[in-house]
This record gives C-alpha cells, structure tokens and sequence, in this order.
C-alpha cells in the first residue's frame, strides 16, 4: 500500500504545495509528507554557454538543454575525479549529458550527475577554434535569455559545434557565418531580397535601401554589398570567400552592432577584442 501511494504522488503532484493540501485535506500524517514528494528528475543533453564562480565551494552554469531550453545550475565545486559531477567538465560549448531534479520555482537547478555527452578532440586545445568557442558561448548566453523555446537553436548549435570540432583547416570565416544563420532562429535574418549594387544596408530595419538612412546604424554599399556573400555561405563553402584580417574584424564589428540593435540587452562583448586580435595576426 505504501510503494502505491509514493508511485501516485509521484505521478500526481508537481509541487509540495500540492501535496500539502492533499495531505491536509485527508487529514494524513505529516511524517508521510517527506516520503511522499519527490521533484521530477530529468535527463537532458546540454550545451555550456556560460559559467561564473560564486563562492569558493560552487559555481553558476547556464547550459542550453536539448529538452528544456537553456537552464541555469548551481554546480559543487568537486575535489575528486571521483564525484558526480565535476565542475571541470563545464567548459564553454562542452556538450554534455546532465541529470538534475527539477524545481520549476527554483532560480538555478541542482545537477545530480553530469557526464560527457560529446567528446571535443580539438576545440578546447585549438588556441583559435578555442577564441571561436569563447565568442560563441558568449553570443548565445545573452542572445538566447528571453527565448522560450530554444529546441531548434539547440540542433543548429550542436551541429556547428561539431562541425568545427572536426574541421581541420578552413574554418578562419566560421563564427561570421554562424552568427548570421543564428539570427534566422533569432527572427531578425537580414533580408537580402532586395540587394542592388550601390544599396545600403539598413542595420535596424534589416533589409536594403537606395537611400542612406537617416541614422547611423547602417553600412555604405561597399560593405553592404558583402551581405549577401555572407548569407550564402556554408561552414563546408565558407574557405572559398577570402577575407584579410582587417576586414573579417569590421564585419565581426558590424554583426555585434547589429545583434545589439536587435537583441535586448545585449552587451558590449568581453571576448570580441581577443577574437579579433587573434585572428588579425
């Protein structure tokens, strides 16, 4: 009777507060109550955005989940190679397999084990591919806060993540591309629809006009007219279009400005400087 009535709570109710007046209104004894409720566990792929040490023993972790979206953790710093779940592994774009009980009311969820969901062979050691993760991850913890549903952007993420993983060569125009794709998940594609020789390019009403617009945010025709190069390349074309370092920086430049006219609150980025410097050598 007592595996019965833990399996039917277990099914039934979603929080203690519901379990509580259950209780209360069948007048069952309260020592039952803490064997009854358990939170739901859930199991999910995820992908680390974002980590930041909060005290000495702990550290916040935003993860984009497979299933729930992106999900903010408290993580135990661990002292052993041993423990379920090692902080070490929450490295910027580490695809990861977490397990954590959920508390819909709770800020930041408790991991209860984390293990490698992906091995990357070459992006953590790759000092360039590794400047790209660091930008990238950065981009998606502001970029993906305010969006509700995220299953879509997890299977483009993932899939880019690998792809440059496994890249070997070719990859210097990636992060160009990738955040040009993203904004069709985002809602603010440039529509290149229009494009003529000699248009501008309006950053806020994203699309193309004869006329210069009457504000700053926008690019003359001859950086206007890359867009378009841009928006038809793909990460197996991308070695194909040539770019100096000069000018990979100025449209790195442009793509910031545009995802802060676009995105709210989104900052000025920590990481772009070191990407740029990077890749301008």
């Amino acid at each position: 009777m007592q595996h019965t009535s833990v399996q039917l709570t277990r099914k039934f109710f979603k929080s203690q507060k519901q379990l509580f007046s259950h209780i209360k209104h069948r007048n069952l004894p309260y020592p039952i109550l803490y064997i009854l409720y358990k939170a739901p566990n859930m199991k999910s792929r995820a992908i680390v955005l974002h980590t930041l040490k909060y005290n000495d023993t702990q550290i916040i972790a935003n993860v984009l989940t497979e299933e729930m979206g992106c999900v903010g953790m408290i993580v135990r710093i661990s002292r052993t190679k041993r423990a379920t779940v090692r902080h070490a592994l929450f490295q910027p774009l580490a695809i990861l397999d977490i397990e954590w009980e959920h508390r819909p009311k709770a800020t930041l969820q408790k991991p209860t084990a984390v293990q490698v969901g992906y091995p990357l062979t070459s992006l953590p050691y790759d000092p360039y591919k590794n400047s790209i993760a660091l930008f990238v991850a950065e981009v998606l913890y502001h970029a993906l806060k305010n969006e509700p549903d995220a299953r879509a952007i997890y299977n483009y993420v993932v899939r880019s993540v690998q792809w440059l993983d496994t890249c070997e060569h070719g990859f210097a125009n990636f992060h160009l591309v990738f955040l040009l794709h993203l904004t069709h998940f985002l809602g603010f594609m440039p529509n290149a629809d229009d494009a003529k020789s000699g248009s501008y390019f309006d950053l806020r009403a994203s699309c193309f006009t004869a006329q210069q617009p009457p504000h700053a945010d926008f690019l003359n025709p001859a950086d206007a007219a890359v867009v378009p190069k841009l928006l038809r390349m793909r990460y197996d074309t991308m070695r194909f279009f040539r770019f100096n370092g000069a000018e990979r920086s100025r449209l790195l430049e442009y793509i910031n400005i545009y995802y802060r006219l676009h995105v709210a609150n989104f900052p000025e980025l920590k990481s772009l400087a070191v990407l740029k410097s990077l890749w301008s050598m």
